[in-house]
């Protein structure tokens, strides 16, 4: 209970800053053997939109890619708007006793692109204070370790099979263009600490609905490029 608590405190906290990038949800394929695929996509409250797809190209050996789009507030006093893609290389395997766990190690590359603008309420709606507009590249390598429930829970009328972990992602992210009102401004990076925890629930064959949260820390005390918008998001995924 402890835990669950300073999660969502971290949440609150990191939810109420207000930074130009938000992270997107981490992959985790829980891959086994060579030939496995997933798929997957999430959503957070605020409408953020994250999707991944890896495939198992040995039986250690996976390739994966990440994707997020978010529109948010445009009649509001915070329009955020951003779009980020990411792909990777990485390693996976079983282990323990019973081979229930899966250890994955990924990294990798992504571009992206984020809009922020301030707006005040006038008699003819929403006009513009400030605005802030940047080109980003990210580097990442991330570690995943997860685990299958050894007896499946009753639910829904059958036996469904629980899944849940952690993955732990260190981010390089850097500005290639920075504008504020138009005008070129001095650009920023930081390096983010993003740990998440998961748990996925089996509803079909191959089928899973997930539930993520976590956070992220930013290294460096910029004024824009900073922490904030925790990783709070439920998704469903498809392992095959």
């Amino acid at each position: 209970m402890k835990h669950l608590g300073g999660i969502i405190f971290l949440q609150v906290i990191c939810s109420s800053c207000s930074s130009l990038y938000m992270p997107n949800v981490p992959a985790t394929p829980m891959l086994k053997n060579q030939g496995e695929g997933y798929i997957a996509a999430h959503i957070n409250p605020k409408g953020n939109i994250s999707g991944s797809i890896a495939v198992a190209a040995t039986d250690h050996v996976a390739i994966l890619g990440n994707g997020s789009f978010i529109d948010h507030g445009f009649d509001s006093n915070l329009h955020f708007k951003q779009w980020l893609i990411e792909g990777g290389l990485g390693y996976f395997t079983k282990i323990g006793k019973s081979k229930r766990q899966v250890l994955e190690i990924y990294g990798g590359y992504g571009l992206g692109n984020a809009l922020q603008v301030d707006k005040r309420a006038a008699t003819t709606g929403y006009e513009t204070v400030e605005s802030r507009a940047m080109d980003f590249n990210k580097i990442f390598a991330q570690i995943n370790y997860s685990s299958t429930r050894k007896r499946k829970i009753s639910i829904f009328g059958g036996k469904k099979e629980l899944n849940y972990g952690t993955a732990i992602r260190l981010s390089r992210v850097a500005m290639d263009t920075f504008e504020i009102d138009g005008e070129e401004a001095p650009k920023e990076e930081n390096f983010y600490v993003e740990p998440v925890f998961y748990t996925r629930l089996e509803l079909n064959k191959g089928f899973h609905i997930q539930y993520t949260s976590g956070f992220n820390i930013g290294l460096n005390n910029n004024e824009y490029l900073k922490a904030g918008n925790a990783v709070f998001t439920l998704g469903i995924s498809y392992n095959f």
